[in-house]
């Protein structure tokens, strides 16, 4: 199996040093839920940013953690056909305070983030259910969503 993962940093805002740890979980993300030849891009920005694009996408005039815009489309070329699934948009400003909301670590909350966004880019949504504190899913996606993490719980993409 094989993926191809982009990984960028809004200008101006200061890289991670754990930059260099999500292409790896991602791609363990991508080989757990199945998925092979996809092409997929991860942006990681401020709360100004990710809140206009909320606000323009879905009428929200609120930053939010993760924002997925999926693709779809196809196209060959010398290594065979590739799905463009599309763009992952993460807040790491979002991110730290969704980690103390959860009462777990930040590493765990961006690898929730990550698989969430993976799953609605392969057209997965989980309608009006979301993760709360305490509370179990039921719904498909959220359900798969915490049985990846569950398997992935080992893999460590902040340090």
């Amino acid at each position: 199996m094989a993926n191809r993962v982009f990984i960028s940093v809004q200008d101006g805002i200061e890289e991670p040093s754990w930059l260099p740890n999500v292409e790896p979980f991602v791609n363990h993300a991508l080989s757990r839920l199945g998925y092979d030849k996809e092409e997929l891009s991860i942006l990681f920005c401020n709360d100004p940013f990710i809140q206009d694009l909320n606000k323009t996408y879905r009428g929200i005039n609120n930053p939010t953690d993760v924002l997925s815009f999926e693709n779809g489309d196809e196209y060959e070329d010398e290594e065979g056909s590739w799905i463009c699934a599309g763009d992952i948009i993460i807040s790491v400003e979002t991110l730290p305070k969704n980690a103390e909301y959860f009462d777990v670590d930040v590493n765990s909350e961006l690898k929730r983030l990550l698989v969430h966004g993976l799953l609605h880019l392969n057209g997965m949504d989980h309608g009006e259910e979301h993760i709360e504190k305490g509370v179990v899913p039921a719904g498909e996606m959220l359900v798969l969503q915490e049985k990846v993490l569950s398997e992935l719980k080992d893999e460590k993409i902040i340090l």
